[in-house]
């Protein structure tokens, strides 16, 4: 006999299940992944298990699929079991398909809806920190002197002291002798702020200690900004997003909700590039 239309048989009635068991199951298997990634170097079966409260012989199953499609690899000598040359393929190739461009832009704008006031991502260009986007929020006033494009100093903008403390100083250190060597003179920093070494260090330091640069005064008179850093997964920081409004009107404390929520949204655009926040010690 036909089956009446659109009845559904026990096989139907039973995918929903297998579905979340198949997510499951890769589910556990990333969880196996991560220990071994996260202990930087080959681990013996027990351990893995007991890392992952597994049993071994389950561990063991799913190793040996993974060791059939390359994402993990045996060590012939120890028994021990490492990521294998897939996963170092996996990682090169989020890599080269991670743009910072696409993952920040919908952030952004909801900092920028949030605070109210205007947001913009830059990067390291060849002539420096550079303004690569940005977004207005409803308090923003125009600001016609930071278009896209726009190239800012290293020492009197929040985004430039983002970079002078995270790049190599190799990277930094011709712009930041011409910024020194004109401070003072034509108007480099608030009221033509001279900056010594001593300065240079502080400002590097302070990034450090908060993960966020401040600077008010100085780019734009009666202005403030805040500056949070986007790293990639090797920890090298690739771009920055920046908070900018009129001193009074933002809270630049860098411990305020307003820093806060500025970092927390930085630190999600890294985690989408594969960055892992290290472990407070």
């Amino acid at each position: 006999m036909a089956r009446p239309a659109g009845k559904v048989e026990t096989n139907a009635e039973q995918a929903p299940t297998a579905a979340r068991r198949g997510i499951q199951s890769i589910e556990v298997g990333f969880r196996i992944l991560d220990v071994i990634r996260k202990a930087g170097h080959p681990l013996p079966l027990k351990e893995i298990a007991d890392a992952c409260e597994l049993t071994v012989p389950n561990v063991h199953y799913y190793l040996v699929s993974f060791q059939k499609v390359g994402v993990v690899q045996q060590h012939a000598d120890t028994g021990h079991y490492g990521l294998g040359p897939y996963a170092l393929r996996l990682g090169l190739a989020a890599l080269e398909q991670f743009d910072v461009f696409t993952t920040a832009r919908p952030i952004m704008a909801e900092v920028a809806a949030i605070t109210g006031h205007t947001v913009f991502l830059g990067v390291w260009g060849n002539k420096g920190p550079t303004i690569v986007y940005r977004v207005e929020g409803a308090r923003s006033r125009p600001l016609l002197e930071l278009r896209v494009g726009s190239v800012l100093p290293l020492l009197s903008s929040a985004l430039g002291r983002n970079f002078l403390a995270h790049l190599p100083e190799a990277s930094t250190r011709e712009l930041l002798e011409q910024e020194m060597a004109s401070s003072g003179l034509d108007g480099h920093g608030a009221a033509g702020k001279s900056y010594t070494q001593r300065d240079v260090q502080a400002i590097r330091d302070e990034v450090l200690t908060h993960h966020l640069s401040r600077c008010r005064d100085a780019l734009l008179p009666h202005f403030t900004s805040l500056s949070a850093p986007i790293f990639d997964m090797l920890g090298e920081m690739k771009a920055a997003i920046t908070l900018m409004g009129p001193v009074g009107a933002i809270d630049d404390d860098l411990q305020s909700d307003t820093a806060r929520l500025l970092s927390e949204k930085a630190r999600s655009i890294s985690a989408t590039a594969g960055w892992v926040e290290p472990q407070a010690r």
